[in-house]
């Protein structure tokens, strides 16, 4: 049984230990101790990283978990360790201390979503550099602006954070929790937040309010039906976060034609300019695609009344579909027959009877192989074995028959 100094002690940045067992497999070690101030992960919170040396190696731990006991795997540096050996365990403070600061953070909020609300808590994790809650019930700005401002009024008062492990939950204790006990097995740690919250929890906390120093919603979105999920941060990260904020939004502004406040603004002028060249495009587009019709046109096939065009495209699919489309819908009495690098596109004029499109483009793959699939009037297929120009040939022939 691996003693928890992380419970004890959570401000411990280094301690010894010895190691009781040893792993190694896919490129990485593990190390089981008979004393760790490493916290494995769990409840939403990441584990420790950190270093464990010895003589002669030491240990890049990166994670942390409990399986049957803690295990601390890492990259090795050095020679093998072996059971019995005494270590040293230093570990990456600013990490721990972080998620010390967001876990707390995250009480709090919950806390005060919880009482001002009636929302409770479902979920909670940490990343690197934000964290999630989810919660059951209703969101907007204003309610979350009120959160945000009663949570921070919490952080700035420096309450004590306090913590209590019970074999036997007090019925006093047990009635002001946020989160329910159902049952205690061996014992429940408590952590309490002066008369703001108390909430059973494996993490680690800071000791008082104040260290958290700001907590700021950085957004929340529908996640189901009643669920919402609500990222923040705490912290440094905070400030990290808002500061990264900051300069995009800055950086944003510097690569504007126009470069005066808002930021809002001056997409809003971007996006009228881009509508405009947008619209502009697409006329050019149209107007090609008249001269380009007209072409084919001039040159297609009669044959019982229906104009076959038939063309090598060097647009990409998506680009010659949508003139194949124009195409056929512009001229009455017309099938267009497509074919690029990888790709054919059959389509006629609604008022051409007769033949399916898809019926000519299963017959055009038995023999060419590939695959596709559509409708009465638009049929697409690709992975054809042969150059463009015999499977156009396959197809002209093919339809040919059909209209003789």
């Amino acid at each position: 049984m691996t003693e928890r100094l992380f419970y004890l002690y959570p401000y411990l940045k280094g301690s010894e230990a010895v190691v009781q067992a040893v792993e190694q497999g896919n490129g990485v070690i593990r190390l089981a101790l008979d004393r760790t101030i490493f916290y494995p992960e769990g409840g939403g919170q990441p584990s420790d990283r950190g270093v464990i040396e010895g003589n002669g190696f030491r240990v890049l731990v990166d994670r942390v978990y409990e399986r049957d006991r803690i295990w601390h795997e890492g990259k090795l540096e050095g020679r093998l360790p072996e059971a019995g050996e005494r270590v040293r365990l230093v570990l990456d403070w600013d990490w721990r201390y972080e998620n010390m600061k967001n876990h707390t953070g995250q009480h709090i909020l919950s806390a005060v979503l919880k009482n001002l609300y009636g929302l409770d808590t479902t979920g909670f994790q940490i990343f690197d550099d934000y964290n999630k809650i989810e919660v059951n019930g209703e969101l907007d700005w204003e309610m979350i602006t009120r959160a945000e401002i009663e949570a921070n009024s919490i952080v700035w008062e420096a309450i004590p954070v306090t913590v209590e492990e019970f074999k036997d939950l007090p019925d006093d204790i047990a009635r002001t929790l946020r989160k329910h006990v159902s049952k205690v097995t061996d014992r429940v740690r408590i952590v309490m937040i002066g008369d703001i919250d108390r909430t059973p929890c494996g993490g680690t906390h800071v000791r008082n309010t104040s260290e958290i120093g700001l907590i700021k919603v950085l957004r929340f979105y529908r996640k189901s039906k009643k669920l919402w999920r609500i990222e923040f941060v705490a912290g440094n990260r905070a400030l990290k976060y808002l500061n990264k904020l900051l300069a995009d939004y800055w950086e944003s502004l510097d690569e504007m034609p126009n470069k005066n406040r808002p930021l809002v603004e001056r997409v809003k002028d971007l996006k009228a300019e881009l509508d405009k060249l947008e619209e502009e495009k697409d006329n050019l587009r149209k107007e090609l695609w008249e001269w380009k019709a007209k072409a084919l046109l001039d040159r297609a096939e009669e044959i019982g009344g229906v104009r076959i065009v038939s063309h090598i495209e060097s647009a990409d699919m998506k680009d010659a579909q949508a003139f194949v489309v124009y195409l056929v819908d512009k001229n009455p009495g017309t099938i267009a027959l497509v074919v690029g690098k990888n790709y054919v596109i059959f389509a006629k004029n609604r008022d051409v009877e007769g033949i399916s499109m898809n019926e000519l483009l299963k017959e055009v793959l038995a023999k060419v192989g590939g695959g596709g699939g559509g409708g009465e009037m638009l049929a697409r297929g690709g992975g054809f074995k042969l150059p463009p120009e015999d499977v156009l040939r396959t197809a002209l022939n093919i339809l040919k028959t059909y209209l003789s």
